[in-house]
């Protein structure tokens, strides 16, 4: 029931941008707080940046100034913005509802050198 589904990864070179949506269904994503993890091969996942059910934000200190993460409740979906990419930010990236404990199955993003 419960459905997390991103898209808009791709590959993009440094310094571009690239906005991640999630698209959220099976639940009452207005009363959830979300979250954007990421996962590089053969690291850890990490929380990139989270939002809670009434618009604060945070951001893990590697990604701050750069991706802003967002919400529309009327289209129960969750974006991330990605601007100024490194190569360092290639992953998969994962929509995440923390009030639901849900996860989407991650899309990839790749920046070239």
């Amino acid at each position: 029931q419960v459905r997390l589904v991103e898209s808009g990864g791709g590959l993009v070179q440094a310094g571009g941008s690239l906005r991640l949506s999630c698209a959220a269904t099976g639940f009452i994503f207005r009363v959830s707080a979300m979250a954007w993890y990421r996962q590089a091969p053969g690291k850890q996942r990490e929380l990139v940046a989270s939002i809670t059910a009434t618009g604060s934000t945070n951001y893990a200190d590697s990604v701050k100034g750069r991706f802003t993460i967002s919400r529309d409740n009327t289209k129960n979906t969750e974006y991330l913005q990605m601007s100024n990419l490194k190569p360092e930010d290639t992953a998969v990236y994962y929509c995440h509802s923390q009030t639901y404990n849900s996860w989407g199955r991650g899309t990839q993003v790749t920046v070239s050198s």
